[in-house]
């Protein structure tokens, strides 16, 4: 039997080779699996033209999985160096890389990272235009958008980011409910340009049937960006900010009649005490699709330390319902990250995602970890650097630091409580002199 997408095969009751590697990976039963993504709840970024992918999947029930930004800008705009941080992400193992260039021609980059990535590839084309297209936002017509939208699928791009929602409905809801930041997403500010400038309705959500044509042609995922994620903890839980994501519920329904698959895109700044009920407002009003967070930062005064305020959001997002987190680099707000920067951005990330599998009770979340408490108990060094998220920086902080006293640390000596215990629950003397 024939099927266009993931989404339709699962429909029809067929098992792909890529929902069977994904029900291993998850410890899934694969009808339960097949089941979900049929209903949307799950979904499998998998273009027909990525030839290298080794599928994951992203929905209820599956581990939090985590994507990094990397691209050019017009600044910054050494290519090599963003293969680098692609060959550092896959090298920590992030399930998705979304390649965020703005600036030139980027198709030769983006097919060289397709070429080498296992991991999901995603885009936003609305980026790539005016580079690509190499003309003034207002003068790029309807056809040309969706020819580069049509470019990145045929590329094999795994996953894109369009910002549909943002139609005229929701411009009004900006202009009438003023905020401290306005717009900060970037594609979302070119559609909202694109349509001030011209007069007329955002292409993506007025022919929103030409772009499900092409997502179902290659099996692109659709990520309903979110246009009006708020750029700071004031704008959050706003009307436009709601606006949005209703109009991004109603275009999931028609994804999901013409087997597109779709998650949703969600804040972006956020305090604390709003993650929780902003994941159940996207599940109910998204239909239980997956949940894409770009954070949440949970405060806005912390420049060269956001991947802290973001990993704190994420954790809360995802074992509240969130399924994807976007990682955040030390360098958000104030410059284009570096090598260092990206490494941090990913551990910090991963932290997130791993702490809200354990909060959701996934199943196997916590082996990792009574793994890492054992070692500990053993007062085993070498298996604790091993097992640690980051086995290089935990290896370089004991190498820098050596105790006195074998077997222990710079921090309790001989009064390591782990390595006393031992010895007075064997019943041998203990002397701290």
């Amino acid at each position: 039997m024939k099927y266009t997408t993931q989404m339709d095969a699962a429909k029809k009751g067929i098992t792909t080779k890529e929902m069977q590697i994904v029900a291993k990976k998850e410890n899934m039963d694969i009808n339960t699996l097949r089941e979900l993504l049929a209903e949307g709840k799950i979904i499998i970024p998998c273009n027909k033209n990525h030839e290298n992918i080794d599928p994951e999947g992203i929905g209820e029930g599956l581990k939090t999985k985590i994507n990094v930004n990397l691209g050019i800008s017009n600044d910054c705009s050494d290519t090599e160096l963003e293969f680098e941080k692609a060959k550092l992400a896959l090298s920590l193992k992030a399930e998705a890389i979304m390649d965020l260039s703005c600036f030139g021609k980027t198709q030769e980059f983006r097919k060289r990272l397709l070429n080498l990535s296992p991991a999901m590839i995603g885009t936003v084309p609305m980026y790539d235009a005016v580079g690509m297209l190499d003309k003034d936002l207002k003068d790029i017509t309807v056809d040309e958008f969706f020819s580069v939208v049509e470019r990145h699928a045929e590329d094999g791009v795994d996953f894109m980011t369009i910002h549909c929602g943002m139609n005229q409905g929701t411009a009004q809801k900006i202009k009438n409910n003023p905020r401290l930041t306005n717009l900060v997403s970037r594609g979302g500010t070119l559609l909202f340009a694109w349509m001030e400038l011209n007069k007329k309705e955002n292409p993506f959500y007025e022919y929103y049937d030409r772009l499900l044509d092409i997502c179902e042609k290659y099996d692109v995922t659709l990520s309903l960006g979110d246009a009006c994620r708020p750029g700071c903890i004031k704008d959050s839980t706003d009307a436009a900010q709601i606006e949005e994501l209703i109009v991004l519920g109603e275009l999931t329904k028609r994804a999901w009649a013409r087997n597109v698959q779709v998650m949703i895109e969600g804040p972006g700044h956020m305090a604390l005490n709003e993650i929780s009920a902003n994941m159940l407002l996207e599940k109910k009003l998204c239909h239980g699709a997956p949940f894409y967070v770009l954070g949440p930062l949970v405060t806005d005064i912390a420049p060269g330390y956001d991947h802290i305020t973001s990993a704190i959001g994420g954790a809360i997002a995802a074992s509240s319902g969130a399924d994807f987190l976007c990682y955040v680099t030390p360098a958000e707000h104030l410059r284009l990250p570096d090598l260092d920067d990206v490494k941090e951005g990913i551990i910090a990330s991963k932290i997130a995602a791993h702490a809200a599998d354990i909060a959701n009770g996934l199943k196997g979340a916590r082996d990792w970890d009574n793994k890492m408490s054992e070692a500990r108990v053993n007062v085993d060094f070498d298996t604790m650097i091993k097992l640690a998220i980051d086995p290089e920086k935990a290896a370089r902080y004991r190498k820098n630091s050596t105790p006195s006293h074998e077997g222990t640390c710079t921090m309790c000596g001989k009064m390591c409580p782990l390595k006393n215990m031992n010895k007075l629950l064997k019943g041998e003397d203990l002397s701290l002199v």
